[in-house]
């Protein structure tokens, strides 16, 4: 709501009159004359300001409107919010995940070994699918303590290492034999985790092997077997 003083215009009409009525029937021909006349209008003035004093209005709806957006500007939003799983563990995992594979990817650009690079590309894409499916059958999860809690963040622990001591410059004892050891681990590295990928996956093949199992002794049985079904020794 805003408040609004308007003025009265009235004192300001009895001035016109005095002068006016001087001019009608008085004498307006010396200085003296208009001084008086002066002197005249202005107790003039004062006395309708005292009779007609100025009035205030409150104003409803006149509060200033947000500035609108101009036209073709793109609107903002807020910044998106990750979804929740609803299982604190799992909205854990995806968390852990996305900053594992940025640090990867991080390394990746500024470490300028070819072969190290490629490792890092297939330790990139294995671990995505480690915690994948995970995140699809949140039951395996206890599969996946030692890798979160060592495997994972040693490898990256060890690539920060390789990745500084490679922006040194340098060639030394320590920085050479440092980089020499993480270079010829990092295969057992891409080793170890493809098989805890498969290892994941351990339930799933043992269900497989029982379900062809089942089947070919129910087909054994039917005389519907034949020379050419796999032996699945």
């Amino acid at each position: 709501m805003a408040h609004v003083r308007k003025k009265s215009v009235l004192p300001i009409y009895l001035i016109g009159v005095v002068w006016l009525a001087w001019a009608v029937f008085g004498s307006l021909h010396r200085p003296a004359d208009y001084l008086l006349a002066a002197l005249v209008s202005a107790a003039a003035y004062f006395l309708g300001k005292m009779i007609f004093p100025d009035r205030g209005y409150d104003l409803t709806g006149s509060e200033p409107a947000a500035p609108k957006a101009e036209a073709g500007a793109p609107r903002q939003q807020a910044p998106a919010q990750p979804a929740s799983t609803g299982n604190p563990e799992i909205d854990q995992l995806i968390a852990e995940r996305d900053r594992a594979l940025s640090e990867m990817r991080r390394l990746n650009a500024t470490i300028e070994d070819a072969v190290i690079s490629d490792q890092i590309d297939h330790l990139e894409g294995v671990t995505e699918k480690i915690i994948g499916a995970v995140v699809e059958k949140p039951a395996k999860l206890p599969q996946l303590r030692r890798f979160l809690n060592y495997y994972l963040p040693t490898t990256l622990k060890l690539l920060n290492a390789y990745d500084r001591m490679d922006a040194a410059g340098v060639s030394g004892t320590n920085i050479d034999g440092a980089k020499g050891k993480i270079e010829q681990i990092m295969g057992a590295i891409c080793q170890a985790f493809d098989k805890q990928l498969d290892a994941l996956y351990g339930e799933e093949a043992l269900d497989i092997s029982t379900d062809i199992a089942v089947l070919e002794n129910l087909l054994a049985q039917e005389g519907l077997a034949g020379p050419t079904l796999p032996s699945q020794e």
